[in-house]
């Protein structure tokens, strides 16, 4: 027997969905209806349909009436402390790369470092600040997510997200210690965002999925994941704990950099951080916490500097159409008086 002509719900149902819907099963001398009297089992329907425990919801279902909760204050993007490659990279011959741990000396920087951005938090003078992690599931980003919060008491900590899209470049097969050379010295040649790891990735495959992390980070920005409903603070830091290289190009993606101008960029000291700071506006700027002399230190050109001053003023979704990094940079050849 099978279909309608069946006594028995196939398998695939489960009780609650008997319960909620009216599915019809007929024998030759019955029909049975699936009980939908919620009020006679003692069970409460949903009337917000879960709209409370899922913000994203309400901008679905009535766009109109929902109201953006305040952005995060800050994202702090953090490397990991100094790991066991960073000190040898033969332990790459010997160790699977997301299983590398940190050393006594990166325990000890990711502590430091948690302090630095307490201290910070802290001087800003509100009472209800917290912050929310995202974290590389490679060992030694999750050691340093878990000695860096050693500085943060459990109520301040608004929850924790292992983002495999944090992860470091893979580098393919790390077996072959003097290979690994060659092929370093070879991208130094090639370029360092478009050169493959054979069996790895390019900078410009950590783009693309950096690309989907930042899609992803900018939806719970706007519908403000990181705390319940009606409890969103505008003295919420976001604090995303992964690798240099990834670090680098998640900035380049936000701000839109050049290839060339990624590849002037300098990588961060293990245990470091970099700050994007809310402006003004309501944008995200370098430069709300930096300074121009520590942000050339880094690689950024004067053009790059000039953008950042724009963003501590601009509102989000607001479009720079004087930026020298889009627009005019590629068409100096132009002679300007022939169009007069």
């Amino acid at each position: 027997m099978s279909g309608l002509s069946s006594t028995i719900a196939p398998p695939s149902f489960s009780f609650r969905s008997q319960l909620f819907h009216q599915n019809v099963y007929t024998t030759s001398n019955s029909i049975i209806r699936c009980c939908d009297d919620t009020a006679r089992l003692n069970i409460k329907p949903h009337e917000d349909n879960g709209s409370a425990s899922f913000p994203e919801k309400n901008l679905l279902l009535n766009p109109a009436a929902f109201k953006k909760p305040p952005r995060p204050r800050r994202i702090i993007l953090v490397r990991h402390g100094q790991s066991e490659g960073n000190v040898d990279e033969a332990v790459y011959s010997r160790v699977a790369d997301p299983k590398v741990g940190l050393t006594e000396q990166g325990v000890a920087e990711a502590e430091e470092c948690g302090r630095k951005i307490r201290k910070m938090i802290e001087e800003d003078g509100a009472e209800d600040w917290k912050v929310y992690f995202y974290v590389s599931p490679y060992r030694r980003g999750l050691e340093t997510l878990r000695n860096l919060a050693k500085a943060f008491e459990r109520s301040r900590i608004a929850g924790v997200r292992e983002e495999p899209r944090l992860r470091e470049q893979d580098f393919g097969n790390f077996q072959n210690e003097e290979q690994m050379k060659i092929e370093k010295a070879v991208r130094a040649r090639y370029g360092r965002f478009f050169y493959r790891f054979p069996n790895g990735e390019s900078a410009a495959d950590v783009y693309d999925r950096i690309t989907g992390f930042r899609e992803t980070l900018r939806t719970d920005i706007d519908i403000g994941r990181f705390q319940p409903p009606g409890k969103q603070s505008p003295n919420m830091n976001l604090v995303l704990v992964s690798h240099g290289l990834t670090l680098r190009v998640f900035l380049m993606r936000w701000y839109k950099w050049t290839v060339e101008q990624f590849e002037g960029l300098h990588n961060f000291g293990n245990g470091k951080m970099v700050v994007m700071e809310r402006g003004y506006g309501g944008r995200y700027s370098l430069l709300m916490h930096h300074s121009q002399e520590e942000l050339k230190k880094f690689g950024l050109t004067d053009e790059m500097l000039i953008d950042q001053e724009w963003q501590t003023i601009a509102k989000p979704g607001e479009l720079n159409y004087d930026c020298l990094i889009t627009g005019p940079s590629y068409f100096t050849h132009f002679d300007d008086d022939s169009r007069k």
